[in-house]
């Protein structure tokens, strides 16, 4: 059976976040919904909905980078722990998948920034702008 927005909504509204217990129950429920196979549109609609109060209260507590994100962010992160492409040949599969993420070339998939997340210990939602505009693929 598949879950509508709808549902999604009933069973964690979405509020804005301010405190650090809201946060951790907020980033549970986007990492169970990266953890599916594949996301439907009201799934991805309900994910992007709550990456951005994520988003939203990490700048208030100024805990980001902010203004950056999706490959941008990507690349302060490689740079920053002094890591070389092959070292995300992990979660790519492949370094010219690598390449081409960093070049622009391929789109970052919802299984990157799950891994990466995890690679990097941030929350996947650092990975998302506050307004979404397609800089992810789900795949």
């Amino acid at each position: 059976m598949s879950v509508t927005y709808l549902n999604l909504i009933q069973s964690f509204p979405p509020r804005p976040i301010r405190s650090a217990q809201e946060l951790e129950a907020t980033q549970a429920v986007v990492n169970n919904l990266l953890d599916t196979e594949a996301l439907t549109a009201d799934e991805e609609d309900y994910l992007e909905v709550l990456g951005t109060l994520i988003y939203e209260y990490e700048q208030q507590q100024g805990d980001i980078i902010s203004d950056i994100h999706g490959v941008e962010l990507l690349q302060v992160l490689i740079e920053e722990n002094e890591l070389k492409q092959k070292d995300l040949v992990p979660i790519f599969k492949t370094e010219s998948i690598v390449s081409a993420v960093l070049n622009g070339k391929r789109q970052l998939t919802t299984r990157h920034i799950q891994e990466l997340a995890a690679f990097f210990h941030v929350s996947p939602a650092v990975f998302f702008p506050a307004n979404s505009s397609g800089d992810f693929f789900v795949a």
